[in-house]
Formats: C-alpha cells, structure tokens, sequence
C-alpha cells in the first residue's frame, strides 16, 4: 500500500476553530482570548483544505509529505479585532480582548516545513512534495503486528513505548515531535496555586494620530 502524509492549517470553522470560539466570545460579550499578541497561524477554507486534499492523494506516492499552500500567515490578534468589527463593536471599547499565555510547547509562527524537509514543486502549484524519513512500508507493517500483540496483551506502557520510538525515527531532533514526552509532562504538571498575571490590551492614543 502507499503511504504518504498531507499538511496543512487551520480550517476555517472546524472543530476547535479559533474563529467559532471568537464568535462565541463576542455573542458572550467578551473578552475575547488571544494567546499572544504576535501569535501568527494558517487558515484556509474547508472547501479549499477537501479540494487540495484529494488532489494531494492523487499526486503523492509512498513515503512522500505534500505540502499545501495556505499562503499568508494571519495574526491572530488582526483575526480577533476583525471579527469584533464585523459583529458592530469596538475592540477594547465594546469587547475586550485579554492575552492568556502559550500553552507548554504551543508556538507564536506556525511552520508547515522544518528546514531539514526540503520541499519540491509539484506540477500543482498549491502543492509542494517532500521526502518523509522514517521507517519504510515493510517496518510499519512490522511495527503495527509488534502493537497489536501488546494491545491484545494489556501492555500500554509497551505500547506507548513503541509508538515514541516509531515517532523519533521520523521526527528531527528537535523538532516538534521530538519535544512530545516533555510536553506532555509539562502539561500534566499541577497548575500554580497563583494565578498568573493577564495582560490586557488597551487602545494607543498615538496609534491614531
């Protein structure tokens, strides 16, 4: 069979979209939540993400990544004061909007190709084509009878142990899977008994003159 993997962005209006929880902050009244104020993500719509999807399958062949092209990166602070206009309001005057901090691990620039997955044109021009690293066909399929025998005799933490290491032959050292163990740690740690401090925007009286 063929692997191959498609990234790309956030779709608008998802599960989980940023857009449907501004919306639903904004009917609330506010505030409206942004992480970070130079935080900067992809969007593309669903019809486009389902197009260029398809269209990447049929291209692609085994042990390829294709990249779709999602174009300009959007600040999500551009985003959340867009939404507050277009529902009638003023930012910070009508609807606040408070920054809470990154989440362990979440960053400011989203990056759909890390410098050691240098990436070809395709003869699509919204699709560029990478070579993935990793284990090949005859590992994976190996590797998936090797899980199945541990789900079928209760090991999880054998489990867990093979999938990490399947994850490490594919990701960069320090890449964003590589990081997953401490993240997740980082996650699971108990949240501080003080709240932490909210930054909150206030219009610049010079932004206007």
């Amino acid at each position: 069979g063929r692997f191959l993997a498609v990234r790309f962005g956030n779709v608008l209006g998802s599960s989980g979209s940023v857009v449907t929880t501004f919306r639903r902050q904004i009917e609330r009244g506010g505030p409206v939540t942004v992480t970070h104020p130079e935080m900067t993500r992809f969007f593309m719509t669903p019809e486009e993400a389902a197009q260029l999807v398809l269209e990447a399958a049929a291209l692609g062949g085994t042990g390829e990544l294709l990249l779709l092209d999602m174009g300009q990166p959007v600040k999500i602070l551009d985003l959340a004061e867009q939404m507050i206009r277009l529902a009638g309001f003023e930012p910070y005057a009508d609807i606040p909007i408070v920054f809470t901090a990154p989440r362990p691990g979440e960053k400011l620039v989203e990056e759909l190709a890390l410098a050691e997955e240098p990436a070809v044109q395709t003869i699509h021009p919204k699709i560029r084509s990478c070579r993935l690293s990793g284990p090949g066909g005859r590992e994976i399929e190996s590797a998936l009878g090797r899980l199945a025998q541990l789900q079928r005799n209760g090991d999880e933490a054998g489990s867990r142990r093979l999938l990490f290491e399947l994850v490490a032959q594919s990701a960069p050292a320090h890449g964003a899977l590589a990081e997953a163990p401490r993240e997740r740690a980082a996650a699971a740690a108990p949240a501080p008994a003080a709240a932490a401090p909210v930054l909150r925007l206030a219009p610049d009286p010079a932004a206007g003159s």
